[in-house]
């Protein structure tokens, strides 16, 4: 079980791509940092998204609480301040072993517990969750509570198959009421909605609304061809194979392994630039052919500098 931190963030508008630059450049840092598994960058999408969203998975809690106290991280964070408004919303989450299919819309609620309190406000959560049970449209729920040191607010993620049954339950006299029963409880407490926290229940499975396997296929490709010919130009053949005379099994063994690792760190950084064609907003077909196209003509140039060349 791997665990995401999940950032929401208020960007101002004029600001835009001066903060997609500066997400890329930590999507590169963040690479190297151990433990690191996958980031995933989602813009607003109005009205339902008006926040970026930011998803960093990383293999275990402990390396999730390092990247989040690191110095590189707070240097990186006080370098976006001029870009953003408001305070940001940072949660550290367990995610499923199995994978959840996506839902439309979802929403994140913290909310921060007076001390002494933990044990009635567990007992109110019960409660409404046995309420919101009965929503329309409900399709999961999940509850984390503070993790120490890096998170103080308990966290509720809910998510329904559409917006309007989402705000009918956020409306609703039965929610109002119990939320009114926590007031005592509770010293702070904020939702924000969205459409990008399908990540945290992405269907492991393949079906319901994930990543075509196409695209990523062809993202492979384009990293592994060139990793694997230059290894083997470079050193494979020359070093492994004529100078050390060693087995062929043991020269492809390892240059499969160092092709693995060089692919698997360079498919999220080209996945994360290349977001418009792997998860289009609009214009799905004119984005899948487009970025088809590109990705055939960058393989066409890769064969002909390599042939020519080499």
């Amino acid at each position: 079980m791997t665990v995401s931190i999940v950032t929401q963030t208020s960007v101002r508008p004029e600001r835009s791509e001066d903060f997609a630059r500066w997400q890329g450049e930590t999507s590169t840092l963040i690479a190297g940092f151990p433990g690191f598994v996958e980031q995933r960058l989602m813009p607003p999408n109005p009205p339902l998204q008006v926040d970026w969203v930011i998803l960093q998975r990383f293999h275990t809690m402990e390396e999730a609480q390092r990247w989040l106290a690191s110095s590189e991280r707070q240097t990186r964070i006080a370098g976006a301040a001029p870009m953003l408004v408001g305070r940001d919303d940072v949660h550290i989450v367990r995610d499923d072993e199995g994978g959840r299919k996506p839902a439309p819309v979802s929403a994140v609620i913290s909310t921060r517990v007076k001390p002494g309190k933990e044990v009635e406000y567990r007992a109110w959560e019960h409660k409404i969750a046995a309420a919101q049970s009965k929503a329309p449209g409900l399709q999961g729920y999940r509850f984390e509570p503070p993790v120490p040191g890096v998170q103080e607010d308990y966290v509720a993620i809910l998510r329904f198959d559409n917006q309007a049954n989402l705000q009918a339950w956020l409306d609703s006299p039965v929610r109002k009421q119990l939320i009114e029963e926590a007031e005592p409880l509770t010293e702070e407490f904020h939702s924000r909605v969205g459409t990008g926290f399908e990540q945290w229940f992405r269907d492991e499975s393949g079906g319901g609304g994930g990543l075509s396997v196409w695209k990523m296929d062809m993202v492979v490709l384009l990293l592994l061809y060139p990793i694997v010919f230059l290894w083997g130009v470079w050193f494979g053949t020359p070093i492994l194979q004529n100078k050390m005379n060693m087995p062929w099994a043991l020269n492809l063994f390892i240059g499969n392994i160092f092709s693995v690792a060089l692919t698997g760190f360079g498919v999220p950084w080209v996945a994360n630039r290349m977001g418009w064609w792997m998860f289009p907003k609009g214009g799905v077909l004119r984005a899948n052919l487009l970025g088809a196209l590109l990705m055939c003509v960058i393989y066409a140039i890769s064969v002909f500098v390599f042939w020519k060349f080499f």
